[in-house]
């Protein structure tokens, strides 16, 4: 830092290339690193339908703005990093990621990506070259993951989870791999283009201050106040100019209420106006809504939502979606009842939120109704999920959908906008819904959504047979006590594989669906990688009907609600391969009931 810059605090608009240019450091007093799968999902998602159009085709366009971070230059050269370490320790981790993708398929990675992970760098007062990586974690909690991940010495999946942060760092650097083996099929060609546009298209603001104390005023001051002028702040000195000066105490109070409201459940202000006018107002559905555009609009539109003739009702009418918005992200109804159909969309992929639009367009109907809506909304996506359809066309079509959504009041027609829209959808994607089904493998859909999907099937049979609410939460499903049981061993003996009646095609058989099952994590244990012979007796002794039924079918009487549930399920004397392709037939009918796919000739019970 010169003579000049070091008594000032200076900031500047960098690309990520930019940015890893320089090196990096977490100081040992910031907090460990603590973002979830949705938090990376979240980010990568939102690059992916920034970057792509709806057919998977990177597209020129605009650059994406990621945030701020804010850095301290040290005597050494190096940044300390004061705020944005979340988001920098991701974006490394994206680059690692990135790097061991293309490694996997014999493809050597660039000089510039190795340069954006490590570099030589010059010591100021020895003036020797250094090896130095670009970000470094001081904190004890980190256990020298990054190091680890950056050598690559040893696989990151066998790498001990020594602390919770060590945990979460492998869990988004499992997640971003995912990421590009479902996204980008870790095609090479494919890789290096999504790096280009991700390193030179998203910018950052850095902000360097000359001191740590500096460093920690702006943080402050950044998180207390926010960077500049948004639409949200404009948006309050609009609704000021147009309220009596009596009423400013009420305006006042029932701002901060509002913007309280989407503090507490981490919501960025701007998505939700977004989602706000999208789902009251109608838009342009051909070019959406952009976020810079939303103050204009409100401008341009002040006497419809009644922002001429009432601010302070516009302003209730906002905080109430605020309230409802808050409880969709956690899962509840508008009154707040747990909802166990928002909560199965949060298990599917915790970055999905296009649905907040059709939510708060439905936020009047009874509790009956909205969670008809929700059962149906789920249904819609993993039927786009799971045949790869992109899910970016909803927020345009969810916008337009939103009107006939707002004028419905009974189940009539509920009904009739459910078969007019989604209905519709679902009903076009029927043979590439069964196909993808007939396809499945955990090759080729994220870990954690293969367990929602045996998670959904195992809930279906118990639901039916039993009746109970016990039944009705996925967690029970989805939790540390259960596991997923490959029937054919991932680990076989050598006898065993050879045993097989297809030991050349043994390890595709292993990862496909028909092959999977969910059982109790004490059960799994003591049945290790058996034979099928000697792990029936443990199914037999699941709690999980699907399970068992690979023993033995349960019955109880003549038709009774138990029979007709596992009607469908098939008992097998031996595990081979045609077992597991019949398995994989019958588990894709199931998911027509599960997921109320419209039935055609081809996947009815009879065939």
């Amino acid at each position: 830092m010169n003579e000049k810059s070091a008594f000032k605090i200076e900031s500047n608009d960098l690309s990520i290339s930019t940015i890893f240019k320089d090196f990096y450091s977490v100081p040992d007093f910031q907090r460990e690193y603590v973002w979830e799968r949705e938090n990376v999902e979240k980010l990568l998602e939102d690059v992916l339908d920034e970057f792509y159009d709806e057919d998977g085709r990177l597209i020129d366009g605009p650059e994406y703005f990621l945030g701020s971070v804010v850095v301290c230059l040290d005597d050494k050269g190096i940044y300390q990093l004061i705020d944005g370490q979340q988001r920098m320790t991701t974006i490394y981790l994206t680059l690692c990621a990135a790097r061991d993708a293309l490694e996997s398929v014999n493809e050597k990675p660039t000089r510039v990506l190795q340069a954006q992970i490590s570099d030589v760098y010059a010591d100021p007062h020895t003036g020797e070259d250094i090896e130095r990586h670009r970000l470094t974690l001081q904190y004890d909690d980190s256990d020298g993951i990054l190091e680890k991940i950056v050598s690559a010495t040893v696989p990151v999946a066998e790498l001990p989870d020594t602390t919770e942060s060590v945990r979460k760092i492998k869990s988004s650097y499992s997640n971003i791999r995912e990421f590009f083996s479902v996204n980008l099929k870790d095609d090479p060609a494919e890789i290096k283009k999504w790096l280009v546009a991700f390193t030179t298209r998203i910018k950052v603001i850095r902000i360097v201050t000359p001191t740590i104390a500096n460093a920690l005023k702006v943080f402050e001051t950044i998180n207390d106040r926010g960077v500049g002028l948004n639409a949200m702040d404009l948006l309050k000195n609009l609704l000021f100019m147009k309220t009596s000066s009596d009423d400013y105490p009420k305006l006042k109070d029932k701002w901060k209420s509002l913007v309280d409201i989407l503090d507490n459940c981490s919501e960025k202000p701007l998505r939700f106006l977004r989602y706000y006018i999208m789902s009251h107002f109608e838009i342009d559905y051909h070019r959406g809504l952009r976020e810079d555009e939303i103050y204009e609009w409100f401008v341009n539109n002040a006497e419809t939502c009644g922002i001429n003739s009432d601010p302070l009702g516009f302003a209730d009418t906002l905080f109430r979606c605020a309230q409802a918005h808050s409880n969709f992200l956690s899962s509840k109804d508008v009154e707040g009842n747990e909802s166990r159909y928002l909560r199965n969309l949060s298990l599917l992929g915790g970055a999905l939120r296009q649905q907040y639009i059709l939510l708060l367009a439905a936020r009047h109907l009874d509790q009956n109704l909205f969670n008809e809506l929700c059962r149906s909304i789920e249904n819609l996506f993993f039927c786009y999920i799971i045949t790869r359809e992109p899910t970016k066309t909803f927020e345009r079509n969810f916008a337009r959908w939103s009107k006939d959504l707002r004028s419905v009041t009974n189940e009539h027609e509920l009904y009739e906008f459910l078969d007019k829209y989604i209905k519709k959808d679902m009903r076009g994607r029927v043979s590439q819904f069964e196909f993808a089904f007939a396809e499945l493998t955990q090759w080729n859909i994220q870990q954690y959504r293969m367990r929602y999907i045996l998670a959904k099937l195992t809930q279906y049979i118990e639901e039916n047979a039993w009746g109970s609410p016990t039944y009705k939460q996925l967690d029970h499903y989805i939790t540390k006590t259960v596991e997923v049981e490959h029937i054919l061993p991932q680990q076989p003996t050598a006898e065993l594989k050879e045993e097989f009646d297809k030991p050349d095609d043994y390890e595709s058989y292993v990862a496909m669906l028909g092959n999977l099952t969910l059982l109790e994590k004490t059960i799994n244990s003591s049945i290790s990688n058996g034979s099928y012979f000697d792990k029936v007796p443990g199914y037999r002794q699941s709690s999980f009907l699907l399970t068992k039924s690979l023993a033995e079918k349960p019955q109880v009487g003549i038709n009774t609600q138990l029979n007709r549930a596992v009607e469908q399920l098939i008992q097998f004397d031996e595990w081979n391969s045609e077992s597991i392709e019949q398995r994989q037939d019958m588990l894709t009918r199931l998911a027509f009931k599960v997921w109320d796919m419209p039935v055609t000739k081809t996947n009815t019970d009879e065939s």
